[in-house]
């Protein structure tokens, strides 16, 4: 028999009030609190009878997990001490000294990949290819192996304000030095140039090109708008005269930075619409206001570009604003909403809506779909670039290589970007031949900001970890490559 309280608990522990009769579909109220009695009962049986004890928390946990895998791969439970990593990456803010690290995999030492430019850290004095050797007086030889970067996390990271002792080694220095850093607030950006001037600061002008611009944005999070915007209006002022946005590895992110940043390059239609089974259908349409036309443009994509990479992908596609170069991207075509538990404690995060490009053509890649079936983001055709897992490799190495401060001078690399350069190419030869019906830019219209969301991870559409597993597949043979930012 049902017990009352059981039920109340349970209801506490989950952190939300039964729906009301009338949104209960295809099924009745006595179905409905049938199946519920059906899990309280087995819920009670586990908790009083399994041979060992059990913690109800857990319980509860897994069961919360095992009803969001029968739905897709993208909703997921997220539990309070994954909520936080959940909220940082949204945010792209986190109390620490401001350095991106990674392990060695012959040594597995904890190695600095680059201090960020105006950081702690980089004040400091901290540099590429640092040891780090203890941190507040914990070596790092001593870190459990394969937990050695969740560990420098857990030390590294924290409350702002407060001092953390880092122990490093210069790279060829025969003696250690011991730093006193106290933590700020970190924003980790998602915009990034082709190299890093004299200054610190990105250059988004491709080295050894005529006046061609760079973009390269890594995920959609909070301050993508804003920091696509500044980028684009640094390469104004330098005066570019044409566009390459890298959309290669971007999981996806926040639908309003999507939208927001497909308008700067859209004067109007349709960005792309949304419908949900309970919610009406919403159409963004971009606006004339703010946008940034009179150049050529290029949109740089691969089969691991996923969700808002493929809103703009497409978006730019169909209004005939850039042309698609790489491969076929991920296929994921709906929106998730963040939806919080407990009092914000954790979060379930919900498929709600399905979204469609604006020539209605399908972006989203059903299980049993194949390579015949429309779905993702195509290159134009005779764009198409592939890159064997050996090249993607080798370019995660050539573009850390150029994500180290080295004095202004863009490091050389010999790997040929083939995805790249094909889009190179093609705005040269625009360049060239001058098309007069290329968009002329206007310099008198006025510039409108997007009004930044407020309210939480709203429409998060990040495809979540059945995309991560998938691309870091290639990590599972080259260990030590995964870096993070402390």
């Amino acid at each position: 028999m049902l017990r009352r309280g059981w039920f109340l608990a349970l209801v506490m522990v989950l952190g939300f009030a039964l729906p009301a009769p009338q949104r209960v579909q295809a099924a009745s109220e006595d179905e409905y609190f049938e199946l519920m009695k059906l899990f309280v009962d087995s819920f009670e049986q586990i908790d009083r009878n399994f041979v060992e004890k059990v913690d109800r928390r857990e319980l509860v946990e897994a069961a919360m997990r095992g009803m969001v895998m029968k739905l897709d791969p993208y909703s997921s439970y997220i539990e309070p001490t994954e909520l936080k990593q959940f909220n940082e990456t949204v945010e792209q803010e986190f109390g620490g000294i401001g350095i991106q690290v990674t392990i060695e995999p012959k040594t597995r030492q904890l190695m600095v990949m680059t201090p960020i430019p105006g950081t702690p850290a980089y004040k400091a004095g901290i540099r590429a290819g640092d040891h780090i050797l203890e941190i507040d007086e914990k070596p790092t030889a001593d870190f459990v192996a394969g937990r050695e970067m969740d560990t420098a996390v857990k030390l590294m990271r924290g409350k702002p304000g407060v001092v953390v002792k880092v122990k490093i080694q210069h790279a060829g220095a025969t003696e250690a030095e011991t730093l006193d850093i106290v933590r700020a607030v970190i924003k980790t950006p998602t915009v990034l140039g082709d190299h890093y001037d004299s200054m610190g600061n990105w250059s988004f002008l491709m080295e050894g090109e005529d006046k061609i611009g760079y973009i390269r944005l890594t995920s959609f999070g909070r301050n993508s708008t804003e920091e696509v915007r500044d980028a684009l209006e640094a390469l104004k002022k330098e005066g570019m005269k044409g566009l390459i946005l890298d959309l290669r590895f971007n999981p996806g992110g926040l639908l309003t930075a999507a939208t927001a940043i497909s308008d700067f390059f859209v004067e109007s239609g349709v960005i792309v619409s949304t419908k949900g089974r309970n919610t009406e259908e919403q159409v963004v349409k971009a606006k004339r206001a703010g946008t940034y036309s009179g150049f050529p443009m290029v949109v740089v994509v691969n089969r691991f570009s996923a969700s808002a990479s493929e809103i703009v992908s497409a978006c730019l596609q169909d209004h005939k604003r850039a042309i698609i170069v790489g491969e076929r991207t991920w296929g994921k075509g709906s929106v998730q909403n963040v939806i919080e538990l407990e009092g914000g404690k954790s979060a379930l995060k919900l498929t709600t809506a399905s979204y469609h490009r604006p020539s209605g053509k399908n972006i989203h890649r059903l299980p049993k779909a194949t390579e015949k079936d429309e779905w993702g983001v195509m290159p134009d055709e005779g764009f198409e670039v592939k890159m064997s897992t050996e090249e993607i490799g080798k370019l995660f190495d050539a573009r850390r290589e150029r994500e180290v401060l080295r004095n202004g001078e863009a490091p050389k690399s010999t790997f040929v970007d083939a995805q790249l350069n094909k889009g190179l190419g093609w705005l040269k030869e625009q360049l060239a031949e001058k098309k007069p019906d290329a968009e002329k830019p206007d310099n008198d219209k006025k510039e409108e900001k997007p009004e930044a969301k407020k309210e939480g991870a709203a429409l998060d559409v990040n495809p979540g970890r059945y995309f991560v597993d998938a691309l870091l597949e290639w990590f599972a043979v080259q260990p030590g490559r995964v870096v993070r930012t402390l």
